[in-house]
């Protein structure tokens, strides 16, 4: 028996003005199986992410890559609302209950955990796109 065709998308990933996560740039992951558009794609921050609804693995607990997909969304939907679930979380379904709890009941410290993870990203970002001078 073979093993199920995948197809894996590697994405930058950038964040709108306005948010915790602005000027952050976050690389993730989507693989299809041969099952899609039937069933979800699996979507995962390569990056280090600090938000109440993203495991420590980089998967996001988010409706639509669940109990509510449609065959009818693309890619552009799918990172639509990755955009929208990082500019507001639902800290009420946490995949990282630190990051629910500092979110709901001291912002300033969460923000400033979002600031150190945005800094990493375009630490990671940079190293990524330099050439080697050799």
């Amino acid at each position: 028996m073979s093993t199920p065709a995948r197809r894996r998308l590697m994405r930058d990933f950038k964040r709108p003005h306005d948010t915790p996560f602005e000027d952050g740039t976050f690389k993730l992951t989507i693989e299809f199986t041969e099952e899609y558009p039937n069933k979800p794609p699996t979507v995962r921050f390569v990056s280090k992410m600090f938000h109440p609804n993203v495991y420590a693995d980089g998967g996001i607990c988010l409706d639509i890559l669940q109990n509510r997909w449609s065959p009818t969304y693309d890619v552009s939907a799918i990172l639509t609302s990755i955009q929208s679930l990082l500019d507001e979380p639902n800290p009420n379904s946490p995949a990282n209950s630190l990051a629910a709890q500092l979110y709901q009941e001291n912002k300033r410290e969460y923000e400033k955990r979002v600031a150190t993870v945005v800094e990493q990203s375009w630490l990671n970002f940079q190293e990524s796109h330099t050439e080697d001078p050799r």
